[in-house]
């Protein structure tokens, strides 16, 4: 009976554990509460690494991926700035507040996505990525931040780059609004 009762324990703590591989909870500002979300500001995303010809790709897949994804929770309008060079490290937040203020949007998201590089030669990259996002309120402050490792949490070997992003990009927006739910971190109007 004991061993039947470890048994169930353990597999049962493997599954559990299993539900957020690759999902990476980094930061949480527990003292923001959340109002009625109509307007999203969303930047286009710093790449790793920086070479000319996957931007505009990567740009495209995870803006149509992140527009795609929070049609499932609501329906948001997403102010789309270009080229704001915003660097995920060091968010400018008086950049943040003024797009926010100049749009009517509630929060901002400020994306990073990071290529793996593989293999022996200058360019060679594998379809394996890390999404990472950022969400701001209005007033320029760190809501949460979140990031989704496609190769721990899918174990994805095959497909595309483009896959990656979005699988990895649905993971994320998932995980974010899973977060701020579970912890009341939203007002009732704004679920």
């Amino acid at each position: 009976m004991k061993k039947i009762l470890f048994c169930g324990l353990a597999a049962s703590l493997i599954i559990i554990s299993c539900k957020n591989l690759g999902s990476t909870l980094v930061k949480l500002n527990h003292s923001i509460k959340l109002k009625h979300v109509d307007r999203i500001v969303y930047f286009d995303p710093e790449v790793y690494p920086d070479i000319e010809g996957i931007k505009d790709p990567t740009n495209n897949v995870i803006y149509s991926a992140v527009s795609d994804e929070l049609k499932n929770y609501g329906n948001y309008k997403i102010m789309h700035i270009n080229n704001a060079n915003i660097k995920y490290d060091s968010v400018d937040v008086n950049m943040i507040k003024e797009s926010c203020l100049n749009n009517g949007a509630e929060i901002a998201i400020v994306p990073k996505v990071k290529y793996f590089k593989v293999g022996l030669g200058k360019y060679v990259f594998s379809n394996q990525v890390i999404i990472s996002m950022k969400m701001y309120n209005n007033d320029g402050q760190l809501v949460i931040e979140n990031s989704y490792d496609t190769y721990k949490g899918s174990g994805r070997l095959l497909g595309s780059a483009e896959n990656s992003i979005k699988i990895g990009t649905a993971n994320v927006i998932k995980n974010m609004i899973t977060e701020l739910r579970s912890r009341n971190m939203t007002t009732p109007a704004s679920e």
